[in-house]
């Protein structure tokens, strides 16, 4: 998926775990009905907010 992203110029894209069930389901929905719109949807958005400056995964943050 990075590497079809990277080749038409978008950033590469992170899934957050905290949108783990999402991502999953939205694959399910396109293997067992072959519609990818969920999915398009899904990465669209993740990829909108990346470029935008605004991505949806952050690493934690650990105090010392």
């Amino acid at each position: 998926m990075n590497t079809m992203l990277a080749s038409g110029g978008y950033p590469w894209t992170v899934i957050p775990v905290e949108k783990r069930e999402e991502y999953m389901k939205s694959l399910e929905i396109a293997s067992v009905t072959q519609d990818i719109s969920a999915f398009a949807k899904f990465m669209a958005y993740l990829v909108r907010e990346n470029m935008e400056g605004h991505p949806v995964a952050h690493l934690p943050i650990k105090s010392l």
